[in-house]
């Protein structure tokens, strides 16, 4: 059986550079399906195809509207190919029920051919508790997407109750988030799940205000530093992730986090602004 996970970024080939896919429950979000598995459609889409050269190093989607439910249409063109990278436009759309297309999401995703040098991990994995240690939530999650995750909350977990007082902390500690996680029922880690990762961490303004005002992602950009072997030797592991805002600011807010296997790899890191309502 397939998971939750390869039944939404499942793409059938419909023409040169397009492919169509299928909206499906299990991640839906508010008003619509949770934006990492979104990004996770146009990174599958340039996996898929036939011309790619070398692995994703980095994509930058933009969310321009909400999925509703059924088919969607993604067309991924590599614009640009020279030596070691490759540049790739993705646009994911969806008919209304006249039939005319709207376009959902965009994207700009790199893929290189990464040559042996000199390495260095500046952003060391800090020392935390491991993912057993931290017991994993029990109640009842508000949107369904929340469900496809195995999170374990180490510091920052969503306010318990938001009393609309702006947090006294630190301004370095006031939206920081330290958690577990993995996908759920666990499945093996990839480009396309480690897309979707990167965008587990709930809005920084919930924690920094303690106001659960309307929030949705404009852009997400994820870095990827690692390649297929050392995804594929975290397995289906947990990863730790790290979080935490930086400006607010009339309606938008940025927020930047870490990913790292278990044994302290780097896997990613990311930035993305949110729009928040008032």
């Amino acid at each position: 059986m397939l998971h939750p996970f390869d039944h939404f970024i499942a793409l059938a080939p419909t023409g040169q550079h397009q492919w169509s896919g299928q909206a499906q429950a299990p991640y839906w979000n508010m008003v619509g399906p949770f934006g990492g598995v979104l990004a996770a459609v146009a990174t599958q889409a340039v996996m898929l195809h036939p011309e790619r050269l070398g692995e994703p190093i980095s994509i930058s989607a933009n969310f321009c509207a909400a999925m509703g439910h059924g088919v969607f249409d993604v067309k991924a063109q590599p614009v640009r190919t020279n030596r070691s990278t490759q540049h790739w436009l993705v646009e994911v759309n969806q008919p209304d029920a006249q039939g005319h297309k709207h376009v959902i999401l965009t994207a700009t995703l790199v893929t290189a051919v990464r040559r042996t040098t000199w390495s260095v991990n500046d952003c060391p994995m800090p020392n935390v508790p491991h993912a057993h240690a931290v017991p994993r939530p029990t109640q009842t999650m508000p949107v369904e997407w929340i469900n496809r995750y195995d999170m374990r909350q180490i510091e920052g977990s969503t306010p318990g109750l938001f009393d609309n007082h702006v947090s006294a902390k630190d301004p370095t500690r006031a939206s920081f988030n330290q958690l577990w996680v993995r996908d759920n029922p666990p499945r093996a880690l990839d480009f396309c799940s480690l897309t979707a990762l990167a965008d587990v961490f709930y809005p920084r303004i919930w924690l920094r205000r303690r106001t659960r005002v309307p929030v949705g992602t404009v852009s997400m950009t994820v870095y990827f530093h690692a390649d297929t072997t050392t995804l594929s030797q975290v397995g289906d592991d947990y990863l730790l992730g790290q979080a935490r805002g930086q400006v607010f600011y009339n309606g938008f807010s940025d927020q930047t986090a870490m990913l790292w296997a278990s044994d302290g790899t780097p896997l990613a890191s990311t930035h993305q602004t949110m729009y928040y309502k008032e």
